[in-house]
Formats: structure tokens, sequence, C-alpha cells
């Protein structure tokens, strides 16, 4: 259904824009679930790690996690974070993969692109990236990322099953994914989820614990492990997402959108 796609992404853009212009304009904490609130946003990152960055990045954290803590990043590794919004999650894997790795932010809202790029010039990052996009359509090319990760956003996107297939075709063989996102109690229905919290807000479109599982075996993702990290109560909680691309599987689905640029 095209036009609830596009009404899901133009929500979400909406929203994250002016998330992002807070911090542009402003230098103030970008939205309500983004201060240090110890359940969303930069309080769930530890003090050393806010330390590293450039302030703008912390003050635009939207997250639910930190996935950086749990990603066991190795030097030389290639990063791809969706929905990397202010950077902060490409700019701490930046330094734990080092000169010869390489991180990558894909983000559908220009202004925090243009957050992300200032951020990471701020930082002195090298080794890191930004490219314009939707989740649903990686710009990347097949079996080029050693780990995926995001923050709090594939419950934003409006074809789960199309970001699934994406990730296990963008990651290489062996590769892997360490996520913290939004996940509903299997008894939840939608419209339960949606009565709980907006689209944007991260519950209306959080998929279940069983919904997430299938999702990635679907895609041909195996080792699939969910950890509780936050319980948020009425069913909703924050969790690490975990799975695996089986080694020596290269998994031939082409993108759906553009030709991809090669990785720099």
């Amino acid at each position: 259904m095209p036009y609830v796609t596009d009404l899901i992404h133009d929500t979400v853009r909406d929203f994250y824009a002016n998330a992002a212009l807070n911090v542009l304009i402003d230098d103030r904490c970008c939205g309500e679930c983004c201060c240090d609130t110890g359940e969303f946003g930069s309080g769930l990152y530890s003090a050393l790690e806010r330390d590293e960055l450039p302030s703008a990045a912390v003050l635009a954290s939207l997250g639910c996690g930190d996935p950086i803590m749990v990603a066991d990043l190795h030097e030389g590794e290639r990063v791809l974070d969706l929905g990397s919004g202010g950077g902060i999650d490409v700019l701490l894997s930046g330094k734990r993969v080092g000169p010869n790795g390489r991180a990558i932010g894909l983000d559908m809202t220009d202004e925090m692109l243009e957050l992300a790029q200032r951020n990471a010039v701020q930082a002195g990052a090298t080794n890191v990236e930004f490219l314009k996009g939707h989740i649903e359509a990686i710009p990347l090319p097949s079996d080029s990322i050693d780990v995926v990760i995001s923050n709090c956003v594939l419950n934003l996107a409006a074809d789960k099953p199309a970001v699934f297939r994406e990730i296990a075709r963008v990651l290489r063989p062996g590769g892997r994914i360490d996520i913290a996102d939004i996940v509903a109690d299997d008894s939840l229905t939608p419209q339960e989820r949606a009565e709980r919290g907006s689209y944007a807000g991260c519950v209306a479109g959080a998929l279940s614990f069983a919904e997430y599982r299938s999702g990635l075996e679907a895609a041909g993702m195996v080792d699939v492990s969910m950890t509780v990290s936050q319980k948020h109560g009425g069913g909703i909680y924050s969790a690490i997402v975990r799975a695996a691309k089986p080694a020596g599987d290269s998994v031939a689905v082409e993108a759906t959108n553009s030709p991809a640029p090669p990785v720099g």
C-alpha cells in the first residue's frame, strides 16, 4: 500500500526533522523522549561514551538502548547504522573499528543528516560517512557490511519484511546484527499497541517478540535472540535483538532503489 507507506514515512520524517532542528538551531534537547530520562535518549549511554562525542550528537539521541555496548565491534569491521539520526552510534562505532574500519549511517531525514555531518566534522571522524535513504531499500552493495546496528528505528519502518530482507542482503556471510528496539508482548494486538503510543513515538509500529523473530528468520537470519533491557509498562519493552547471517550464505536479493554506490 504505497499511500500508507508514504504516510508513515512523512509522519516519521516530520517528527525527526523537528527534533534535529531543535539541536541545529538552538543546541537544545531534541524532544521529550531524548532527554536524560533513563529510559530513552542519551541517558542510556555511559558518561565515558558521552564524553567521547560533540554535545550536539548527545543532545540528538532518540534511542531506546545502547547498541554499541553490546555489539562487540572489532578493529577493521564495516558497520551500518540504520536510522542514524544525529550520528551518535556511528561516531562511537567509528572509534571502535579504527582507521581500517568504516562506520556508515543511513537516514531519510535531511535535517538529521546535516546534524550528523556537522557532528562528524566536530569530532574529527575520518572513517565515517552518512547516506540518505530508506532502510527498506539500503543504498549499499550486497555482502558489504560486517555488523548492522540500529537504535529504536526498526519499529518506525513502514515495511518491516523489506527491512529484514535488506539487512540480510547487505551483510557479509557470517555478519551479524545488534539492534536496540521497542518490542511488544505477543498478546498485544496492533490496535492495542497503537493505543499505547504513536507511530513516531516508537510504540504503534512495534513488532511483537514472535513477529520480530519470524521476520528475521524469514529473511534467512539465524541465531535470533531477544533480551529485554527495559520494561515500559503495558506490555511494551526495550530489547536488544541479535541475529546472524549464515556463514557462506550470499543473499542474492537486489535492492529496490537505484543502483548502489560503491562502499567508500
